[in-house]
């Protein structure tokens, strides 16, 4: 697979620990949904961050509060191991071919690359190589949606990891669709929350996030050419 151009970034390994993230403020998805199709988290938890992640998820949900009180941020999914990248990657290549009515030992080499292709579109590379860790294994990447104060979770358009044109962020921008305005709406709430709090969106997933990865100095870097970040999070083993 080509190599995505964050990738390219260079890690300075700042040395800052994983730590839970709290109940409270936040909202959980649970049962955890990866753990529940049986990914391999061992001793690990989906639920940690880096420090200066959780700082930065707590400053978000502190403005949250302000212009939406009663609203909380839902953690669907942080901190995720090589082993579990690997796990999901090959659940959803299994997904894919469920859902083209297709058998893997009977797929050309054209049909398996251009399934890959879709793959990883979505889901980081497992690459077992420090220097290109995916996000999710460094700590500085989450996954998230918004809970209303109702309790209810706040509809974004499209679910999490869902393999669409709709996962993209501005999928609905320029609808003329009353409900696709307010997805939009909410989606560009969660980006404000987040980005105002110092985290990146991928450009690619409506729930995405990221700080101090690869990812995060990539796109510092595309916002602002004079600007040079590194990334400071490598890969937690």
């Amino acid at each position: 697979m080509p190599l995505k151009p964050y990738k390219l970034v260079p890690i300075q390994e700042c040395g800052e620990p994983l730590v839970a993230i709290p109940s409270d403020p936040f909202t959980f998805i649970h049962p955890h949904p990866y753990e529940r199709l049986g990914a391999p988290y061992d001793d690990k938890s989906p639920f940690y961050v880096r420090q200066g992640v959780l700082e930065r998820l707590l400053n978000a949900q502190s403005q949250l509060q302000k212009s939406h009180p009663g609203w909380k941020i839902q953690i669907f999914d942080a901190y995720r191991p090589l082993a579990v990248q690997q796990f999901m990657v090959d659940h959803t290549f299994a997904e894919v071919l469920q859902q083209k009515r297709l058998t893997e030992s009977e797929l050309t080499e054209l049909e398996r690359a251009a399934i890959l292709e879709l793959v990883y579109e979505f889901w980081a590379l497992p690459d077992p190589d420090p220097a290109k860790p995916p996000p999710h294994s460094t700590g500085g990447a989450v996954d998230i949606t918004l809970v209303d104060a109702t309790a209810q979770v706040v509809d974004m358009g499209s679910p999490i990891d869902e393999l669409s044109p709709r996962s993209y962020p501005n999928h609905f921008a320029t609808s003329k669709n009353a409900p696709e305005q307010t997805y939009h709406a909410h989606r560009e709430l969660l980006n404000w929350v987040m980005t105002q709090a110092g985290f990146q969106r991928h450009p690619g997933e409506w729930w995405h996030f990221c700080y101090g990865d690869q990812m995060w100095a990539w796109l510092m870097n595309q916002a602002d050419s004079t600007f040079a970040a590194i990334a400071c999070y490598g890969r937690v083993a």
